[in-house]
Order: structure tokens, then sequence, then C-alpha cells
């Protein structure tokens, strides 16, 4: 599992105290352009960390519920914005407590299998806070917001999800960590969300019926009073250790041509979801 950590050199590209000038919708654009340069070997193996304040990112199937106006007037109302991004997956929250990682990695001629893109990122997680002594599951967790078979958990409750986007030959596999604060009150508006957005309405899909109290943030499982920065060095120590060369960089001009295309198409598909 090792493998695909393991990278001639790491090009860290940290956003992650931007603070709340930078929009959630351009990260997924970035993620995005990301993707294309790496896949096409004009950048190398890259680690983008990202942090957005008060924002909950919406899954495509969410769009779908029969009362979304009224969820996101709910969610305006408790001082969130809501967007809808371009990968899977079901509602998360993020703020300033929330950590998001996405390892873009490029395609080789082999490809990289799905679970092999959730194992390294597990893995990561699991180096990065081994001296804790406490086993890191990745498996569902019912009742946890956005579930999923690689959802991460200490003595059963989730504290992160991952997910992956594949464009152009390159897969960014991208994590969510509660890092501080609490984890069952971001569930708890969550819940009140769906209760709005759904109204006991019959929906095709099933939407999670959400546990506030299998859900908690690194802090709160590990018993510390962990930062975003403190969180940061232990990544930048691991990709330290899984390359020959680590280096903070920003992005190239082949990038920046590309990112306003990228970006353009998610603001397109959130107008959209503003017209619902």
């Amino acid at each position: 599992m090792e493998g695909l950590l393991q990278q001639p050199e790491w090009r860290i590209i940290d956003q992650s105290s931007l603070g709340s000038h930078f929009p959630a919708l351009q990260s997924f654009g970035t993620d995005d352009t990301l993707c294309a340069s790496v896949g096409s070997g004009q950048a190398p193996a890259t680690a983008r960390t990202w942090v957005h304040h008060n924002t909950i990112v919406l899954g495509i199937q969410d769009t779908k519920l029969p009362f979304l106006r009224e969820g996101r007037q709910f969610l305006s109302t408790q001082g969130y914005q809501s967007i809808v991004r371009n990968s899977g997956g079901l509602a998360v929250v993020l703020d300033a407590g929330v950590l998001n990682i996405s390892l873009i990695l490029p395609e080789k001629e082999k490809g990289i299998d799905i679970n092999r893109g959730y194992d390294t990122m597990w893995q990561l997680i699991q180096n990065m806070f081994v001296e804790y002594n406490k086993p890191i599951e990745a498996r569902e967790i019912v009742g946890s917001y956005c579930p999923g078979s690689y959802d991460l958990s200490i003595d059963g409750k989730k504290f992160a999800g991952i997910s992956q986007r594949r464009l152009k030959k390159g897969v960014a596999v991208q994590i969510y960590l509660c890092v501080n604060g609490s984890g069952s009150a971001r569930a708890s508006l969550i819940q009140q969300f769906y209760e709005i957005a759904k109204n006991k309405q019959e929906t095709k899909f099933t939407y999670p019926e959400i546990v506030p109290d299998v859900m908690a943030s690194l802090s709160e499982l590990l018993d510390t009073p962990l930062t975003i920065s403190d969180v940061m060095l232990r990544l930048l120590n691991q990709l330290k250790t899984n390359s020959g060369h680590l280096y903070a960089g920003q992005l190239n001009e082949l990038e920046l041509d590309l990112l306003p295309g990228y970006y353009q198409r998610i603001i397109e598909r959130n107008e959209k979801l503003n017209e619902m």
C-alpha cells in the first residue's frame, strides 16, 4: 500500500490558511486542473490542502431532494452557504476545523484501481497518527453523513470521509478530516437539513438517517487539542518520508491557463442549482 505514497517528488500546494476569501467552488475547479496537469505528466504528484469556512458541500443526489430550496434556506439561516460538487457522495460540512487533503496522482500505464486510491489515503492518515496507538478503521459508519465503505473511524466514530475524482489520466483522492470542534454538532446540522429538504416524502434515492453520536473530531477521539497546523505538519513529515524531494509550489503556467475553464464548469453547475 505504500506504493502510491512513494513518489520521486511531492509538490505541496497549501491553501489551508486562505480563509473566507477562498471560495469552495474554486477548490473543486483546482483539483480538476491538477488532475489534467499531473495526468498528462506536466506536473509532479501533488498534495493540496484546503480549508473553507462554513460551507455545506452537496452531492449530485442531494440536488434531487424534493424540498431542496427550503433545506438550503435553513442552512443559510445557520450561517452556511451551500454548493454542489462535481464528485460523488452526499452532503458534508466544511468549516475552520475541517482540513481537506487532495492527493493528485498520475494514472500510469496500468491505471490506479479505485480501492488502491482509497487505501493510499487511509495508509497516509494511519501513518500521520500512528503514535496514538488507536486503530483507524476504514468501513461504512451507518448514521454518519455521506456514508461510504471508506469512512475513517476510531472506536466506531467517524472523523473523515474519502472521495475520488478521475479526469484525464489524473486521480484526485480527496479526504475531509474533522480535526477539531464537535463532530456530532456538524452531523446534527446535516440531520436537520435532510429533515427539511426531504420532509417525509418518498424518494427514489435513500438518503442517510443521521445519528449525530456516531461522528466526532480527531481532537475528541484522541483527547488532544489538535489544530489545522498540527495536522499539516504531520502530513508534510509523511510526504517527506515518502519522496526524494518535497517542495512547496503554486500552480504552474499550464495550470493557470486551465483553471478558468474548469472553474467555469463548476460555476455553471451551481447556477443550475440556484435556479431550482
